[in-house]
């Protein structure tokens, strides 16, 4: 099992790629939703902002009015940053789940790399 730690520097790093690859997300300008990440095994939440192509302000703790909620174990999450796990397996598998609207999956496509 991996640490809040751990946990908490893998969402820096994909924060971090999600503002360098913003030109290729195609969100419009006034996209923005509120993000939560549950780390199922620790019992531990972030929350984020997605506005304008990027990912920001992550935040310990859960955001109770989050659009878009990710649940995940924390080895998992710890898998899908060394490319050990391709997130389109993590979701047909259920090792992640994805509450939002279907609206805001679809936008949120690219973002999530579902596709590739």
């Amino acid at each position: 099992m991996a640490t809040v730690d751990e946990c908490r520097n893998v969402l820096e790093k994909m924060a971090g790629k999600v503002a360098r690859k913003s030109d290729e997300l195609e969100l419009e300008e006034d996209f923005e939703r509120t993000l939560a990440v549950e780390i199922t095994d620790l019992n531990q939440a972030f929350s984020a902002k997605l506005s304008g192509n990027k990912l920001t302000d992550l935040l310990d703790g859960d955001a109770a009015d989050a659009e878009v909620r990710i649940l995940i174990g924390s080895d998992d999450l710890i898998a899908l940053s060394k490319k050990e796990l391709k997130p389109a397996k993590a979701l047909l598998t259920g090792k992640i789940k994805i509450k939002a609207s279907v609206k805001d999956l679809a936008k949120l496509r690219k973002a999530l790399k579902v596709d590739k």
